[in-house]
């Protein structure tokens, strides 16, 4: 399970540099996922629409001022053999305009699925980023 998520932070990275194209990122998901935020709950399906989707998140991520995401902690709570819920700790770091860089250490909750070997994101539940965001001075 870390492995996986040593490679999403990699994944991340790098897109974040603009050093990878997103079918890349969108290997780390299912054909069809399931996200949830207190923005509301939506799902979608890993297709050009996904992938125009992150290429807006990461240019927006990179106008903030993101540099870089740095995996802290995995912790795996199974459902059954195939399905589980990947609790993840990052820590993401920006750059702040005249103020010193701020890291924010935060979680996502990864439902979790591993098909003939191959481990899939097929959902997500996160916090208010944008309140995050706000409450340290990054926008």
């Amino acid at each position: 399970m870390r492995a996986f998520f040593e490679r999403y932070e990699r994944i991340f990275n790098q897109a974040l540099g603009d050093e990878i194209g997103m079918d890349e990122v969108a290997t780390l998901y299912a054909p069809e996922f399931i996200a949830a935020s207190p923005a509301g709950v939506m799902t979608g399906r890993n297709d050009d629409q996904l992938r125009q989707a992150m290429a807006q998140g990461y240019a927006r991520y990179r106008e903030i001022g993101t540099k870089a995401m740095r995996l802290r902690d995995v912790r795996l709570s199974p459902m059954d053999a195939l399905h589980g819920v990947a609790h993840v700790a990052w820590t993401a770091t920006y750059a702040r305009k005249g103020r010193p860089d701020v890291a924010i250490d935060f979680e996502v909750h990864y439902l979790v699925q591993a098909l003939d070997g191959d481990l899939k994101v097929f959902g997500w539940v996160s916090g208010d980023e944008q309140a995050l965001l706000k409450q340290h001075g990054v926008v």
